[in-house]
């Protein structure tokens, strides 16, 4: 009888260990199972989090990608433009000075006072002036008053060339040390900031003052 209670006594013993080696499986169970799931949420949030930052900066390359390429477009359209109303400014300044030529007072005039702006412009010495064979055929009957007044003290020998021009003027030393090219080409040539600079005033709808272009 002494044996069979020690024998169920072990055995309860035994049961309770069980029960408590259980509970403590089944408490290390229930920790890592949470400890898992808290590090998979975590990387989740990672992982979500990397995913959003990579979606922004997507977001972003692509903006600064089409943002670069409407800059570029935009600046392009402003060339074309600005070039077009460059040679439309050309084309009116060009139809102007044509006009401007066949009033034979005002032409002449014209002729006279870029003669003078080249006499005080060119060093001492006797001075050449060459003009197309029509504008020399309208100079010569005056030529002696024109230069009087416009190179006072000058000798001034009036030659025509044979160059392609709209009309104008070109003045140089006799020695050829110097010249001032005063035609319509050069001049055009010189002011070709001027022309891009009227250009974008007309872009930006401010009336250009295109006097200076014939008569500054």
């Amino acid at each position: 009888m002494e044996v069979d209670e020690q024998v169920s006594q072990l055995e309860q013993a035994l049961l309770q260990q069980a029960e408590t080696l259980a509970r403590e499986q089944l408490q290390n169970a229930e920790t890592a199972r949470a400890r898992i799931l808290a590090e998979s949420a975590e990387r989740l949030k990672l992982a979500g989090e990397r995913e959003v930052l990579a979606a922004k900066l997507e977001a972003e390359r692509l903006v600064r990608r089409h943002s670069q390429a409407a800059e570029t477009r935009l600046a392009a359209e402003l060339d074309r433009l600005r070039w077009a109303l460059t040679e439309a400014t050309l084309a009116g300044v060009k139809t102007a000075f044509q006009k401007l030529a066949q009033d034979e007072t005002r032409y002449l005039g014209l002729l006279e006072s870029w003669l003078a702006v080249a006499a005080q412009a060119l060093p001492p010495g006797d001075l050449v002036a060459e003009a197309r064979p029509e504008d020399e055929k309208r100079l010569t009957p005056r030529w002696a008053e024109i230069a009087a007044r416009a190179a006072p003290g000058r000798a001034v020998t009036l030659v025509s060339h044979s160059q392609q021009s709209e009309g104008g003027i070109r003045v140089r030393l006799a020695d050829n040390r110097a010249r001032l090219d005063q035609t319509f080409e050069a001049r055009q040539a010189r002011l070709a900031d001027d022309l891009a600079r009227v250009a974008m005033e007309r872009l930006f709808a401010s009336a250009p003052d295109l006097g200076t272009l014939i008569h500054g």
